[in-house]
């Protein structure tokens, strides 16, 4: 069985680019597995036979004929494990990549979510995303990825970092922002977005 990934058929723009099956088609572009996308829309993601892959409904789930798996951090570091592209050979060098993509899904993006969503609370919410922010900064501070090297760890906290360029609150951090604009230029995550973005051009509401 070939490797399956589910994906929306179509998500309103300012969605688009964003959504969490981003982070897999990265990995799997990475580690130069081929693919397919399963297209599900939100009637499709409430059935019960979604729900069996998927228990939350949600995007993305994966499965490659031995295992079937949700939630994005988990899905990329399997992949990881198949593929030294995305994290080293040696057990240290991988437990380190586990840890920069637990680090980027716990000490990072629940702040960063935090910012984006509640805009009320937003000077506290900037606060605390700040004092998490300006560790890392500082750790990336004169280099070019997290371990010395690209690795899964440098993707799943690239995911999370651009979702915080609408905001300006990159703009406060050019190292921050550097790093992020370097991994994006990796013709993988270019792959992956244009995948992710032709879905949905094809997929487009037809216009009144």
């Amino acid at each position: 069985m070939s490797i399956e990934v589910s994906a929306f058929r179509w998500v309103p723009p300012f969605a688009q680019g964003y959504v969490r099956d981003l982070r897999v088609r990265w990995a799997l572009e990475e580690a130069a597995l081929a693919y397919q996308a399963a297209l599900v829309d939100q009637q499709a993601c409430a059935s019960a036979g979604y729900r069996q892959w998927q228990p939350f409904g949600q995007v993305p789930a994966y499965r490659d004929g031995e295992v079937e798996l949700f939630e994005s951090g988990a899905i990329v570091l399997h992949i990881a494990a198949k593929s030294e592209a995305l994290a080293p050979a040696d057990e240290a060098g991988r437990a380190r990549t586990t840890a920069w993509v637990i680090a980027a899904l716990n000490s990072i993006e629940p702040y960063a979510q935090m910012l984006i969503h509640f805009k009320e609370s937003r000077v506290q919410a900037e606060s605390l995303l700040n004092r998490r922010l300006e560790p890392l900064s500082a750790w990336l501070d004169g280099k070019d990825y997290l371990e010395g090297r690209f690795t899964a760890g440098d993707l799943m906290m690239t995911a999370v970092l651009r979702e915080l360029v609408d905001s300006g609150t990159l703009a406060r951090f050019p190292v921050l922002d550097a790093y992020r604009k370097r991994c994006e230029a990796r013709p993988a995550f270019g792959r992956a977005l244009e995948a992710q973005m032709q879905v949905f051009r094809d997929n487009a509401p037809a216009q009144p």
